[in-house]
């Protein structure tokens, strides 16, 4: 991998994730060489003495500082390698509890700790087996002929940090489920994506969290889909049929539990880039509760509230209310759900300003919504709300199919042949209810959210 100048930007991580492999498939002495090779390869990629070996192979409460895993994303946007690294599994070798695992950089001492991993006993390779599996050899999905310092590199690189750490998050929730992982190309096109979805678990009945990059060309119907200002976004005029080239990025995500107390949860971050020059952002997190409880309304739309105003304190309610408009089914005369917040077309920054913002607001998805979660999944219910909770992923579906923006542009963008299918309705609940002319009754719990969604209300 280290040949290939589309990895070069990246190449520490990788070299971790990859030594991994080696040590459940391969013989000692293939990993020594490997290995050898690999810290040359990291040390000339890199340009620096301080590798990713000598930062974050330390582990154990002798060590003195936290594991490369346990560090934050700092709030400055990283470069490709550092956005990539901050969150990358650590391998940790097989040691006695307790005790830590000395750290060198040099090539000899790195082939020994590969040899003895090696010879260890059957029940330390079965302990480093079971922490390698949970390690992905990820190489980027851009172009080789995009720079690494590219916005287009590092925005991927912020999804993919954001992908791994929400859903390891949610199943440590969870305590059952666990997230499968399938990474797809796009067949001879660029670009390609991992779908990451966990199903009947303890607390969720499904749950996506889907990684994509797109190069293609956009037909004029699918602009406007994919942007609110249509083809007056493209900045040039189009002749009839002309389509327009573009690069996408972007990360989304729909959880839905299986409590009716517990609310579904979605967030969608993307970055777009057409060939004539223009790019802006797009994305927000948006909840969606069967029942009301204003305290966690408070809270989820605090946390973002707070993301906001270290930026800008309009951002808040502008995006507060563009959430409430765009997440409203016209046919039903009410929203989805509670809103959060949404932007769109949005380049009013230096690139590395929405980075940054972007970054915060994927920080922010656990800090928002775990808490709910924790505090409400093992309420008691009854059968009649649960119905209610399938009456609601029923309105949740109709907004999806017929209005959702990501939804109708992935179906426009299936006859080029970038569109996947399965990732554009992973968002759909696997089980949802259409009951005829239901009218909840006067001063119930059913009664009391639906007011909110015939009408908006400020939650902070």
């Amino acid at each position: 991998h280290f040949g290939s100048s589309a990895l070069v930007g990246a190449a520490r991580p990788f070299f971790l994730n990859g030594v991994a492999g080696m040590v459940r498939r391969s013989s000692a002495a293939s990993v020594c060489s490997a290995v050898a090779a690999g810290c040359v390869a990291s040390h000339l990629v890199a340009g620096s003495s301080s590798s990713v070996l000598g930062q974050g192979w330390v582990t154990g409460p002798a060590a003195g500082r936290p594991s490369l895993a346990e560090r934050r994303m700092p709030t400055s946007t990283p470069s490709v390698a550092d956005a990539a690294a901050l969150g990358a599994p650590v391998v940790e070798p097989p040691r006695a509890r307790g005790s830590a695992v000395p750290v060198s950089v040099a090539v000899s001492s790195v082939a020994a700790f590969a040899a003895a991993t090696l010879v260890g006993s059957r029940r330390r390779r079965a302990g480093v087996s079971a922490r390698s599996a949970r390690l992905h050899l990820q190489a980027s999905m851009c172009k080789e002929s995009d720079p690494p310092d590219s916005v287009r590199r590092k925005f991927e690189a912020i999804c993919a940090n954001a992908q791994d750490r929400i859903c390891a998050a949610i199943e440590e929730v969870d305590g059952k489920g666990k997230f499968d992982r399938e990474a797809y190309t796009r067949g001879e096109k660029p670009g390609g994506g991992v779908a990451r979805v966990l199903t009947n678990g303890n607390v969720f009945e499904k749950a996506g969290v889907n990684l994509s990059v797109v190069y293609s060309e956009m037909p004029q119907e699918a602009l406007k889909a994919a942007t609110e200002r249509g083809v007056d976004r493209v900045g040039v005029k189009l002749e009839p049929g002309q389509k327009v080239p573009f690069f996408a990025c972007g990360l989304s995500s729909v959880m839905h539990p299986k409590n009716p107390m517990c609310p579904t949860m979605h967030f969608n971050y993307r970055y777009f880039e057409t060939d004539f020059g223009l790019w802006w952002f797009g994305g927000g997190t948006d909840i969606t509760p069967s029942y009301l409880n204003e305290d966690d309304m408070k809270h989820f739309h605090g946390t973002y509230k707070d993301v906001c105003d270290k930026y800008d304190p309009t951002w808040y309610p502008k995006f507060k209310k563009w959430a409430d408009s765009y997440f409203f089914i016209p046919h039903r005369g009410e929203t989805r759900g509670l809103g959060g917040i949404f932007f769109d077309d949005f380049n009013t920054e230096s690139q590395e300003r929405h980075l940054e913002f972007s970054t915060e607001c994927l920080d922010a998805v656990t800090k928002a919504y775990v808490p709910i979660l924790e505090k409400h999944k093992d309420d008691e219910f009854t059968e009649q709300q649960k119905d209610w909770q399938q009456m609601r992923r029923g309105r949740y579906v109709e907004f999806n199919l017929v209005y959702d923006r990501g939804t109708t542009f992935g179906l426009k963008m299936l006859s080029s042949g970038v569109g996947r299918l399965e990732s554009i309705l992973m968002s759909l609940p696997q089980t949802a209810r259409w009951q005829y002319n239901h009218t909840p009754e006067m001063g119930t719990k059913e009664e009391e959210i639906m007011a909110c969604f015939k009408t908006p209300r400020e939650w902070v």
